[in-house]
């Protein structure tokens, strides 16, 4: 590019034709009156227009060069020669036009995809230094790669070489990317030009399709953090209109206690993370209406969840062993897909079945008896089931009359190894306590904190819970949503094998729009989960990837300049692919609003979870509040009100 004088000149248009006048766009120390252009004259580079109707500012676009003769043009994908004065960047909104015959006016839209700089008469590498001396004659120029997104009227024609290319701004950028379109729009981030960029609704409720799947680096691409944005947005932006009301996340959280925060303002927040919200129409608010439930402590009688960083407003939650045999939740202890190819599936649901048939409750605190033997922990009904399996007299009844022991100690193996893991989860000895059920029904979003679980707890958990929701979803009908974000989606639906937990996620992915169930999967890498998950989602995000993965089949949705950018793309930035729109879209979402781990929270002695039967956010504490601050009553001899300074340890 050229050298710039103090008079930076931008040409514009108005796509209104008629009379039209230019102005020079003055620098610092110049301004320049207005200058007439006659009706019919070209605007020449740094020069703009407007439409004589007077058009605001928003519909006026800056022209920035002319279609490229130098290579093919197709209906497609164009490239544009930029002006000495102009340039073009990654993610650009570009448009041009053509007259047609027969048909008129044909506008051709689409974003910058690459852009090239280049020395026009060096031959050689050592020719830049001639030309820079002025010794070779040289020119400079800039080729943008254009990749069309929209034809409008739809006769797919060729950008014509020498024709105007501008910049889209305001209206035309809306047309251009189909926003104009979108009736119920979500706003999704900022894009490189600092607009707003938008997911069509109906995308995501299940009007036209559903599902999200988000796929990036563990810790760089910042899966969670947007797909929590994404549900602040379609929560808060106004775009469900009435059926906000019913619309409700199911969260599970699997690193750390970072989620149990999303009620708490983040204190780390500035007028400038607040600028952006702004922009995006958003309120930088937290979670209104949050609930959260932790597994019980281990080896505690009381029932308290074990968190450590948040400790009220945190229901514990666990599975009676009355429910366990009456729901026939066994085939969730067994629900890695190598259990599933393995033979003793049989015998898994043999004992469940016997278990359905045979358990009667012993009491109120979730205790069975069975044949007059009574079982209070997860660990007695392990010994209860291994001896009915591998006695004599028994086995025929309980594992199946045709499964040889071989297959029978198969399974009494596997089932010994989920003693410790599932222990906490499965009782018959705790009170029964009205909280401790996962519910979604008393607040919009709901918190499952996965973390302190093994992996083996951790997949029966998730598996139960979805099968209960899509159950209740399915005798509820499909008049609300409920958003279900799960991560590592590898991990419960693999692309190899199958287990009673991906047959739950295979049947969201395929039905759960008709459901009204929304899947909101992350995954580290979209190439091991399973097929039907991935291609039933509608929108398909990226950030940062690995560049092998990057390189896979699956993101061939991606193109080939943003599948590089993916490989290095900084957190925050995130590539979408929605099915209106031919190009994947770069943004920028903002920093979160709420807090996302203890330190940021403004009041760590909040209480704002309520117990079964108060309303969310009312300010009544939970079962378990914060333990009273033993040094409340004493002087502020410093008056710093007990703070701790920002260079002093947290003792």
């Amino acid at each position: 590019m050229g050298n710039h004088s103090s008079t930076t000149p931008v040409g514009t248009y108005s796509p209104s034709g008629g009379t039209a006048e230019k102005t020079q766009v003055p620098g610092p120390e110049q301004q320049d009156p207005l200058v007439t252009v006659g009706e019919g004259a070209t605007p020449g580079a740094g020069e703009v227009v407007r439409g004589a109707t007077g058009e605001s500012s928003e519909n006026v676009q800056a022209l920035v060069g002319k279609v490229a003769g130098t290579q093919d043009s197709t209906p497609l994908k164009f490239h544009v020669a930029i002006t000495e004065h102009a340039y073009l960047q990654l993610d650009d909104v570009v448009t041009c036009s053509r007259e047609v015959p027969g048909v008129g006016k044909v506008v051709t839209s689409g974003v910058v995809t690459d852009v090239v700089a280049r020395h026009e008469g060096a031959t050689f590498g050592s020719d830049v230094f001639l030309i820079a001396d002025g010794v070779m004659p040289g020119q400079v120029q800039e080729v943008a790669e254009v990749t069309a997104t929209r034809v409008d009227p739809e006769c797919y024609v060729p950008p014509r070489p020498g024709a105007d290319a501008y910049r889209a701004t305001g209206v035309e950028r809306d047309q251009a990317l189909y926003f104009d379109q979108m009736e119920a729009k979500v706003p999704v981030g900022l894009g490189r030009d600092g607009v707003p960029v938008y997911c069509n609704l109906e995308f995501l409720d299940g009007t036209r399709g559903a599902h999200v799947s988000i796929s990036g680096i563990s810790g760089v691409a910042t899966k969670t953090s947007f797909a929590l944005f994404l549900l602040h947005s379609v929560f808060t932006s106004g775009a469900l209109g009435a059926r906000s009301v019913n619309a409700k996340a199911l969260i599970f959280s699997v690193k750390g206690e970072d989620l149990l925060f999303l009620d708490q303002t983040n204190n780390k927040l500035t007028d400038v993370h607040a600028a952006k919200y702004a922009k995006l129409g958003l309120a930088p608010v937290p979670f209104s209406s949050a609930g959260f439930y932790s597994p019980p402590m281990p080896d505690d009688q009381t029932g308290r969840p074990n968190v450590k960083g948040r400790t009220s407003g945190v229901n514990a939650f666990w599975w009676t062993l009355v429910e366990f045999c009456d729901r026939e939740l066994l085939r969730y202890v067994f629900a890695d897909s190598e259990d599933e190819r393995s033979q003793y599936t049989m015998v898994i649901h043999q004992v469940a079945a016997r278990l359905k048939s045979d358990a009667v409750p012993a009491g109120n605190d979730g205790a069975i008896s069975i044949d007059g033997i009574q079982i209070r922990t997860w660990p007695d009904l392990i010994e209860f089931i291994t001896e009915r399996v591998t006695d004599e007299d028994y086995r025929a009844r309980w594992a199946g009359p045709v499964t040889g022991i071989g297959t029978v100690n198969a399974f009494v193996r596997r089932l010994r190894s989920s003693q410790r893991h599932l222990t906490p989860i499965i009782r018959g000895d705790l009170p029964n306590s009205p909280t401790r059920q996962i519910s979604t029904a008393n607040q919009q979003v709901t918190v499952v904190d996965l973390h302190a679980l093994h992996d083996r707890a951790q997949r029966f958990v998730v598996g139960v819970v979805l099968a209960t929701e899509t159950e209740r979803k399915e005798a509820a009908g499909s008049g609300g949503l409920l958003f279900t974000m799960l991560d590592e989606l590898n991990k419960y639906a693999p692309r190899d094998g199958s287990s009673p937990i991906k047959e739950v996620l295979l049947d969201i992915a395929e039905r759960g729009r008709s459901l009204g169930i929304i899947l909101i999967g992350a995954q580290q890498t979209a190439s091991e989960v399973e097929r039907r998950i991935v291609s039933n989602s509608s929108i398909k995000i990226v950030g940062r990837l690995d560049p092998a993965e990057a390189g896979r089949p699956e993101y061939g949705f991606l193109p080939a300049s943003q599948r590089g950018r993916a490989t290095l793309a900084k957190p925050g930035t995130m590539f979408i692919s929605q099915p209106e729109i031919p190009v994947p879209l770069a943004v920028e979402f903002p920093f979160p609003a709420w807090a996302t781990r203890l330190s940021e929270v403004t009041d760590p002695t909040f209480t704002t979870a309520a117990p079964d039967g108060a309303a969310a956010g009312s300010g009544v504490a939970a079962s378990h509040p914060a333990a009273a601050d033993p040094f409340a009553l004493l002087p502020d001899l410093d008056g710093d009100d007990g703070a701790i300074a920002d260079d002093q340890p947290p003792f």
